[in-house]
């Protein structure tokens, strides 16, 4: 049995125009988002063993806030590829995993991240069915997907071949966390 843990970066800022997109940082709500997920990673009983992560700026701070939250730290593999990566590129990363990896948190951004979910889940029954139809419409930031396989390698993690576990957002937990309101 293999779990992964799809992890979409937090809010970033955009308040500096000329900054390179991957050097954008997170903003105050990203940070609050990200503390609040890892809070809710650890009072869930959800435990990872291994991350690989984009080294953008705006991943490397929400894993900071998530581990903080969470109230441990791992080390994360920087994978390069994992940046602005397509599912097809994040399929690819979670089948190199570590074979002493059984739960694996993947950090990233999308649109990769969402259809890596869609892509990996079926339909198997009418939660999975509510909690896909959830993420299939839209995968804010912050927001986590856990995935359960029936597989000992990730090497045989394939399309449709997963079970979502859960899809939490930020505003599920702190409705202060959900989109901005413009009136």
């Amino acid at each position: 049995m293999k779990r992964l843990i799809i992890f979409r970066h937090a809010k970033s800022g955009w308040d500096q125009p000329a900054l390179r997109d991957f050097d954008r940082a997170l903003n105050d709500k990203g940070k609050r988002a990200a503390t609040t997920m890892g809070r809710h990673l650890r009072q869930s009983g959800v435990v990872f063993d291994h991350v690989i992560a984009s080294p953008a700026v705006r991943v490397i701070e929400s894993l900071d806030a998530m581990f903080e939250g969470y109230g441990r730290r791992l080390a994360p593999n920087w994978d390069r590829r994992a940046y602005l990566a397509s599912a097809a590129t994040l399929l690819e990363i979670v089948q190199e995993a570590p074979e002493t990896t059984d739960a694996l948190m993947l950090a990233g951004h999308n649109p990769g991240v969402e259809e890596l979910a869609l892509l990996l889940s079926t339909d198997a029954g009418e939660e999975e069915i509510a909690t896909r139809a959830a993420l299939g419409e839209k995968y804010p930031t912050a927001s986590i997907a856990e995935l359960q396989f029936d597989v000992a390698h990730w090497a045989e993690v394939d399309e449709g071949g997963g079970h979502l576990v859960r899809f939490v957002r930020p505003r599920d937990l702190d409705p202060a966390l959900g989109p901005d309101r413009v009136f």
